[in-house]
C-alpha cells in the first residue's frame, strides 16, 4: 500500500469512527427527543452551513407555489430544514422505528391485504417526503424480500455500514449507485437490477430528482428530466408498480405510507407507454406534495 493510500485509509477510518460516534451520542436519547433536536439544529445551521441548498429550497417553491407569498414560502423552506434534521436522527435509530408497529400505519389498509401475499414482480417508486427510508416497509412488512437503488458512499467504511444498518428494511439488499458497492458501475446496476425484477424481485427507488439523462416530465408546470429506469423496467419485464410515500404525522417519528398501483399499459408503442407511466407517476407526486410541501425536499436538485 502507498502512502497516499494508507492517508487515505487512516481518513476513511477516522471518519468512520466519527460517524459511529454520533450515531452512538444520538442513540443514548429518546427518538423523539433526538428528533426534536435534531430538527431544531437543522432549521438554525443547514441555512449558513450550505447556503447554495438553502438559495435552491427557495427557487424551487417560487417555481411551485408562485401564488404563495415569499414569507410563505420561506415557513415552508423551514420546516422542509426541520424534517430533514428529523430525518437524520430517524436514520440512526431505524431500528427503534421498525420495533413499534404503532409508528407506522398502511394506507389504503384494505388495498394493502389484498395484495400483499401475491405481489408478482414488483416495483415501489417513492420520492424524498416525510423519511422515504420507511416507504418501502409496507413490501419487507408483507415479507416481499425487497431489495433497493441507493447512492454508494465514497468511503468504504461508511458505505458497509450504513448498508448493514438497513438490513431490516431492505432483506433483499441494496444496489450501489456510484463507485462503491457490489454494482457500482450504473450500467452494470441497470442490468443487475431489471434481471433482478425479471426473477421475480421486488426493487424499491426514489424517482423525483433531476437526472441530466432522464426524460422531461412536467413537474408543477415545468418540464423536469426524470429517471426512467423504473418504468423501462416494469413495462420490460411485466411488473407491478406501486407508488409509495411515506407522511410524517404532525412533527412526531409516526408516519402514514400511502400505496397507489399504477397499472403500467403495454401497447405496440413501448416509448409512449413509458412516458405514460412517468408522467402519471410525477403528477401523483406533485399531488402528495402539495398535500404537505413541508415534508418534500426542496434544496435537492429538480429541474435544470
Amino acid at each position: 500500500m502507498t502512502t497516499a493510500a494508507r492517508l487515505l485509509d487512516i481518513q476513511y477510518r477516522l471518519e468512520y469512527y466519527f460517524l459511529r460516534a454520533v450515531v452512538a451520542t444520538v442513540r443514548l436519547f429518546p427518538l423523539e427527543t433526538s428528533a426534536a433536536v435534531s430538527a431544531w439544529t437543522w432549521a438554525r445551521l443547514a441555512p449558513i452551513l450550505n447556503p447554495k441548498r438553502h438559495q435552491r429550497a427557495l427557487d424551487n417553491l417560487r417555481i411551485a407555489f408562485p401564488e404563495k407569498t415569499t414569507a410563505e414560502l420561506k415557513e415552508i423552506r423551514r420546516r422542509h430544514w426541520e424534517n430533514l434534521g428529523r430525518v437524520m436522527a430517524e436514520t440512526m435509530q431505524i431500528d427503534t422505528i421498525l420495533k413499534d408497529p404503532g409508528r407506522i400505519r398502511i394506507t389504503p389498509e384494505a388495498m394493502f391485504k389484498r395484495y400483499s401475499s401475491k405481489l408478482g414482480s414488483a416495483i415501489g417508486i417513492s420520492l424524498h417526503m416525510g423519511n422515504w427510508e420507511l416507504a418501502i416497509w409496507p413490501l419487507t412488512h408483507a415479507g416481499a424480500n425487497p431489495a433497493a437503488i441507493y447512492r454508494s458512499v465514497t468511503n468504504p467504511y461508511v458505505d458497509q455500514y450504513l448498508r448493514d444498518q438497513r438490513k431490516n428494511l431492505y432483506p433483499g439488499g441494496l444496489f450501489g449507485r456510484g463507485k462503491v458497492g457490489d454494482h457500482g458501475d450504473d450500467r452494470k446496476t441497470a442490468r443487475v437490477i431489471t434481471d433482478f425484477v425479471r426473477r421475480g424481485g421486488r426493487l424499491g427507488m426514489v424517482c423525483d430528482l433531476y437526472d441530466r439523462t432522464g426524460i422531461p416530465i412536467p413537474f408543477f408546470g415545468e418540464p423536469a428530466r426524470t429517471q426512467a429506469i423504473g418504468a423501462m423496467i416494469a413495462r420490460r419485464v411485466g411488473a407491478r408498480v406501486w407508488l409509495s410515500r411515506c407522511k410524517r404525522i404532525g412533527t412526531s417519528s409516526r408516519f402514514e405510507i400511502e400505496l397507489r398501483e399504477l397499472r403500467v399499459p403495454r401497447s405496440a408503442n413501448q416509448s409512449a407507454d413509458i412516458h405514460w407511466v412517468m408522467k402519471e407517476m410525477q403528477q401523483q407526486f406533485e399531488e402528495w406534495i402539495r398535500d404537505a410541501p413541508e415534508q418534500w425536499m426542496w434544496s435537492n436538485r429538480r429541474w435544470s
